[in-house]
């Protein structure tokens, strides 16, 4: 619960009159994805120098906090075409301003901008190559190497040079990458990140087309969905495709098997978007569904009060909803209640340091209904547990909001191992299903009557049943499989430069 911090989010559109502006919008939905910083950089031409430029605008926040002065979109972040980033840190320190996306470079064959979702695998191994060779790093995000790569790359077209970096790369990585011409979508071989391309029409007729992590952002622009970018897909958007609809499409050779992100339909992406082509609000009612199926609300006697189900807003919510119903036609008596409320304007958990401080944003972030949950058989449901601080703080506040019992159904399996692919999941060693042997023994440091988990093949058949035409998934963090090899030893500290 809450001890996981999300991917980033990017958004990029092009043929657009007001292309920073629908960026903005588009970051502004999938703030979600990313807290700690905000930038977007466009592709214009300089009159006065006489040559094409790229202005960009970043800081630390929120993206209202970043874009709170109206004139940066009338002054500053001119041209038809530009790409924006939400970031959280995977790899790189969350401190240091040289980390803030996009990043942009200027080189032999023009301007470029990158914008990464995503974590190299690699990124050990290109670092030391690049350092070999008496490489300048301005940053200590493993993106920083995509840009090289292509720098360094002897090949005389730019998109060879792109393609010759991108097939030096491995682990996750869904990019933006906007040249003094085009806008390019690339999502890796294995598909772990997702990535949508939409368009919207411009007043003129000509049609704008616009890349995002999620469509809920096409949503807020006005924008169609027209489909998902594929695994190892680099598509070309320019000038030319926008008037024929025709757009270059080059793949990247698959070494490994396609693993797209499960822990999307568990908690990352919006309810209300569609992500690796179904809707994120379906495939979580059928989570909660399974779940119930493999651990209902506790039996109570006829003239017993039926248990109460509540969620851990908001990622749970339609988690919830899916596993009430499905009791409710096995014939278990109980009801959903919404008995935690959440205040939204309160910091992630995680960004606390030490207990104390951790437990009062808990606090701040969510509050007990009393009058729903006294003397009432509680039965939570979460999408998660990581370390489980947040859990049992939340069980603790249940408790003593007068809740008979509290029972906790987790719509996932057990976090065994961390992510290498972009997910910052703790070391393994702080993981709560780590620290103790058994069920048992964590339902008593959790505090809890009852702890049941959905199994990794309740998972898969849940995801399955609702997406039947969907691709494979990434399940490693329930089960240590990785679909790409990873370094295993390498620590997070190690992987910031």
């Amino acid at each position: 619960m809450r001890e996981i911090k999300e991917y980033c989010g990017i958004f990029g559109v092009y043929n657009a009159p007001n292309a920073a502006r629908l960026i903005y919008y588009g970051l502004h939905a999938l703030q979600h994805r990313g807290q700690e910083s905000a930038g977007i950089v466009t592709s214009t031409y300089d009159e006065v120098r006489q040559r094409p430029v790229m202005p960009v605008h970043k800081g630390f926040g929120l993206v209202l906090d970043v874009f709170d002065d109206p004139s940066i979109f009338e002054t500053k972040l001119l041209g038809r075409a530009g790409i924006g980033h939400n970031r959280y840190s995977t790899s790189g320190s969350a401190t240091n301003p040289a980390n803030i996306q996009p990043f942009v470079v200027h080189y032999r064959d023009g301007n470029i901008a990158l914008a990464h979702n995503g974590n190299l695998s690699n990124a050990r191994e290109l670092r030391q190559a690049f350092s070999e060779r008496g490489t300048l790093f301005l940053t200590t995000s493993d993106s920083e190497l995509i840009l090289h790569l292509i720098a360094q790359s002897r090949r005389q077209r730019q998109i060879d040079q792109i393609i010759d970096a991108l097939t030096q790369l491995e682990g996750a990585f869904s990019l933006l990458i906007l040249t003094d011409t085009s806008l390019i979508a690339v999502r890796d071989p294995n598909g772990f990140r997702p990535l949508a391309l939409g368009r919207l029409r411009n007043e003129d007729g000509s049609w704008a087309y616009c890349v995002a992590s999620e469509t809920c952002a096409f949503d807020l622009i006005g924008a169609e969905y027209v489909r998902d970018i594929e695994p190892g897909e680099i598509l070309v958007i320019d000038q030319k495709g926008c008037e024929t609809g025709q757009f270059e499409r080059y793949f990247l050779p698959r070494r490994y098997r396609i693993s797209q992100c499960i822990f999307e339909y568990v908690y990352f992406a919006r309810p209300d978007s569609k992500v690796f082509g179904e809707m994120v609000d379906k495939v979580r009612r059928k989570l909660g569904k399974q779940l119930a199926h493999e651990a209902p609300v506790p039996e109570v006697g006829p003239d017993d009060k039926p248990p109460i189900v509540i969620s851990v807003p908001d990622s749970s919510n339609t988690i919830a909803l899916g596993y009430t119903t499905e009791c409710q036609k096995l014939g278990y008596r109980c009801r959903y209640e919404i008995g935690l409320i959440r205040n939204h304007y309160v910091g992630r958990t995680f960004i606390a340091p030490g207990q104390d401080r951790r437990e009062m944003r808990v606090r701040c972030k969510f509050n007990t209904v009393e009058g729903v949950l006294r003397d009432r058989i509680v039965v939570v449901v979460d999408d998660s547990i990581v370390r489980g601080t947040t859990s049992r703080f939340l069980v603790n506040m249940i408790r003593q909001a007068g809740a008979r019992e509290v029972h906790l159904r987790i719509a996932s399996p057990p976090v065994i191992s961390p992510c290498f692919y972009g997910m910052d999941f703790p070391s393994a060693e702080e993981l709560l299903a780590n620290k103790f042997a058994s069920i048992e023994e964590m339902r008593q440091w959790l505090g809890v009557d009852s702890l049941a988990y959905l199994s990794v093949e309740g998972l898969m058949k849940a995801v399955r049943s609702a997406h039947p035409n969907g691709l494979d998934y990434c399940n490693a963090c329930f089960t240590a499989d990785y679909p790409v090899p990873v370094e295993m030893g390498v620590t997070k500290e190690e992987n910031e430069w």
